[in-house]
């Protein structure tokens, strides 16, 4: 023999669990501690060197690796592409601010609702002004009136106070005339009275009450009410809510009025009733 390799001592059987049998050493190829197999010597004499492809364990964590290798690579080279996505469409807009729907186009945002006029839950036809009056909450909140989506009395306008709180508004052009309030409990109920008499044919009356509306009520201011179109005005009491449109030279009462009565049993506040609030469509005034 050429190399001076002689076979080793004859080792036992032993199980390869992963292939399934017995082999020794009596089979035709040696294996190497490296994991090479020595073949037979060939017609040289020299040994044929075969590399082994191992099977087992060892050889899963390898491939287990390699797999793990390649999903950090794509998550590293996806979080570079949308560093990149976000520096450049920034720099792109001159550094303004991107919102998410930007991003995703005008097609994907969600369109929204158009908001009817103050508030409402529903649109009024033409030739219509909307409205909504909110009575006041016990002596805390106070009321609101708005009139063709304009805001016309409020806490933030600051022009609203305890007892009744009045908006005249034009029935043609929907312009607002005048505000006032009336102090019902301790102020002068012949303010009101005359307040009442000047209104002209044509003006839309709005009322909100706050805290007392009715202790100063007299039989006079309850018939100007009345024939402004009120239904209520004769049982409007101490601490009430009210809320009212009407008309000066109205046919008939008025469809758009609400009261409560100040009810121990059933108030939702200590010594109040809970506040009213009435929305609709008052028709335009025709010439």
């Amino acid at each position: 023999m050429l190399l001076g390799i002689s076979p080793g001592p004859t080792r036992p059987h032993r199980y390869q669990p992963l292939t399934g049998g017995f082999h020794g050493e009596e089979e035709e190829e040696e294996e190497e501690e490296d994991g090479n197999i020595l073949g037979p010597a060939d017609e040289t004499g020299f040994f044929v060197v075969k590399q082994r492809n191992r099977v087992g364990p060892h050889a899963a964590v390898h491939q287990g690796s390699g797999h793990l290798g390649i999903i950090r690579f794509l998550a590293l080279f996806a979080t570079l592409l949308g560093c990149w996505f976000i520096v450049q469409t920034y720099f792109e807009r001159g550094g303004r601010s991107i919102s998410l729907r930007s991003w995703l186009g005008e097609a994907g945002s969600v369109r929204q609702l158009p908001q009817n006029k103050c508030g409402n839950q529903q649109s009024c036809p033409t030739k219509h002004f909307a409205f909504k009056i909110i009575s006041g909450a016990a002596n805390v909140v106070g009321p609101s009136i708005c009139f063709n989506d304009e805001v016309l009395m409020s806490n933030v306008k600051n022009n609203i106070g305890r007892g009744l709180n009045i908006a005249l508004v034009n029935g043609t052009s929907g312009k607002l005339l005048k505000t006032a309030s009336f102090d019902m409990y301790s102020g002068d109920v012949k303010q009101l009275e005359t307040f009442l008499q000047e209104i002209k044919d044509g003006t839309v009356i709005l009322v909100a009450t706050y805290d007392d509306a009715a202790t100063k009520m007299n039989g006079k201011t309850r018939k100007l009410f009345s024939e402004l179109g009120s239904s209520y005005i004769n049982h409007l009491g101490f601490r009430d809510n009210w809320v009212f449109l009407g008309a000066k030279g109205l046919q008939g009462k008025s469809p758009f009025e609400q009261h409560i009565k100040n009810d121990q049993k059933t108030n939702k506040y200590d010594g109040w009733p809970e506040l009213l609030e009435i929305e609709g469509c008052a028709p335009r005034k025709q010439d």
